[in-house]
Parts: structure tokens; C-alpha cells; sequence
């Protein structure tokens, strides 16, 4: 049952990218559809991880920490969209899945987590794989939205830097152990949501966009999606407590995998031999992460 769990994480994962990739291809809007993706969020939130609210003083919270949230969570998914458009989503899901780089640096370095040399070596794979997967790429001299501009390396590298962020926040949040870690994320979605809605509001009248009613519809489904993944990720911790290295590995090894059979088999995106061994090398950094 626990990699059940990862399973369906990693295909709700992987469905993420697919809406976004469908949803530019068929026109509609990525800054309104990423917006209705947080109502979702928060709602299946409030109905299906029983948030707390009990003895919580409003001042004790990490207002600063949520707020820096709500601004990112937005802004880093749309840098996400965009880097599927002009990379694809093998390099756009391998950007990500390294991110957790950044998170380990920030363990080791800001909150003094000792340093261990299997992860270190681990992280620096996981650079190198970064390298190799926004290095030069098949199709990339065919000029076009996909050629060899500074856009198809620069927005992997802004997924890679900003969920590395957005982790270490995270971590930051949840250090604060009198406060459930759910009602954390609650409050972090709500406020993404009023973010996202204000950004809505100005998007649609002082940047004179027009309102898509088909971007309501493809952001529901990329919230349901969104949301699943980390559901299912939960519950697939909660299931082998005792070994975490397993639920994580599995899952970033997963999402590589999947992502790299649909980028390349059903939107038939071209890897160079550099793109492939940066996805091998991505494998190997997530195995020396995990086990040593």
C-alpha cells in the first residue's frame, strides 16, 4: 500500500505538467488557470487534513514566513508553466526534484544540521545533473520557441532556485512545532489564494486581459492534481515512518521516470545525449541522498 501511495503521487505529479503543457497548447491563460489551482488548495486542505485551531494565538504564528510563501507559491508555478513551454517537462521535473539541493545546503548551513559527506556528494551529482539537463538540447538550432535561446536554460534554473527556496521556508515553518504543520499549509493556501486573486483582479483591468472562464476549469483540475500529490506523498510517509529515505527516493525517482516517458513518448520531446546523462546523474544524486 505505502508505494501505492508514491505511485499515485507521482502520477498526480506528472498530471500537473501535463495540464499546464495542454493548457498552453490549447490557449488558455497560465496566470488565471494557476490562480483557481489555490482555492482547490485550501478547501481540500480545511476538508481532508482536519487543520487546528484550537490554542493558537494569532501573534504566535510565522506571519513573515507564510506571507514569503504566498508570494512565491504563485510566482514559482507560473516560472514553472513557462519552463515547460520552452523546455518540456523532463527538464522542467528534473529542475524541480533537484531543488531538494538547496533545501539540504540550507539544513547543513542555516540551521546547523551536521554535515554529511554522502549527501554532500549527493548535492553536487545533483548540480552537475543540473548542468547537463539545461545544457544544449536536440531541435535546439531549429530557432523557434524550443531553440538555443537564453529562455531554455534560464527558467529551469529560476524552477530549480525557487522550489529550493520554497523547501527551505517550508522547514522554517515547520520547525515551529506548536503549530500543526496542516494548519500552517491552510493558512499558507488561503493567503496564496488572496495573492493569486489580487494578481486576478489586476491582471484582468489594469493589464486589460480578458477573463477566461476556460482558465476556472483547467486551474480546479490542476488544483485537484496539485493537491493529490501532496496527499498521497503524506500518506505515503505515514505508512513507513520508519523509512523515509524510501518514500523519497521512490518518489523523485518516480516523477523523473514518469515525466521523462510522457515528455518524450506522448509530446515527443528531443533529449541530447548531454539532456540524458543529466537525468541519469539526477537518479544517481537522488539514490546517494537517500542511502548515504
Amino acid at each position: 500500500m505505502p508505494m501505492v501511495y508514491v505511485l499515485f503521487s507521482a502520477l498526480c505529479s506528472v498530471a500537473v505538467s501535463v495540464i499546464l503543457k495542454l493548457a498552453r497548447r490549447y490557449s488558455v491563460d497560465s496566470r488565471q488557470l494557476i490562480v483557481w489551482n489555490y482555492p482547490v488548495a485550501t478547501g481540500l486542505t480545511w476538508l481532508l487534513l482536519d487543520p487546528v485551531f484550537t490554542n493558537l494565538r494569532p501573534d504566535a504564528l510565522p506571519w513573515s514566513l507564510y506571507l514569503a510563501l504566498a508570494l512565491l507559491l504563485p510566482g514559482i508555478f507560473l516560472a514553472i508553466a513557462v519552463s515547460i513551454h520552452y523546455t518540456g517537462i523532463v527538464r522542467t521535473e528534473i529542475a524541480q526534484r533537484l531543488s531538494l539541493s538547496i533545501a539540504l545546503l540550507a539544513a547543513f548551513w542555516l540551521f546547523g544540521e551536521t554535515v554529511d559527506r554522502g549527501k554532500l556528494a549527493g548535492i553536487g551529482l545533483g548540480f552537475v545533473a543540473i548542468a547537463c539537463c539545461i545544457g544544449w538540447h536536440k531541435g535546439s538550432r531549429r530557432g523557434g520557441p524550443r531553440g538555443d535561446t537564453v529562455k531554455t536554460w534560464v527558467y529551469p534554473l529560476v524552477v530549480f532556485f525557487g522550489m529550493g527556496i520554497i523547501d527551505v521556508f517550508f522547514k522554517q515553518v515547520a520547525q515551529h512545532r506548536e503549530i500543526p504543520y496542516t494548519t500552517s499549509m491552510l493558512l499558507v493556501f488561503a493567503l496564496a489564494t488572496l495573492v493569486s486573486l489580487g494578481y486576478l483582479v489586476y491582471h484582468t483591468t489594469a493589464g486589460k486581459r480578458r477573463f477566461s472562464v476556460a482558465a476556472i476549469f483547467w486551474g480546479l483540475l490542476l488544483g485537484i492534481f496539485n493537491f493529490g500529490n501532496i496527499l498521497l506523498y503524506m500518506r505515503a510517509h505515514r505508512a513507513l515512518p520508519e523509512n523515509p529515505s524510501i518514500v523519497f527516493s521512490a518518489m523523485n525517482i518516480g516523477v523523473i521516470a514518469l515525466g521523462a516517458l510522457v515528455g518524450v513518448f506522448v509530446f515527443n520531446e528531443k533529449l541530447s545525449l548531454l539532456n540524458k546523462i543529466g537525468m541519469a546523474l539526477a537518479i544517481v544524486a537522488v539514490l546517494v541522498i537517500a542511502y548515504l
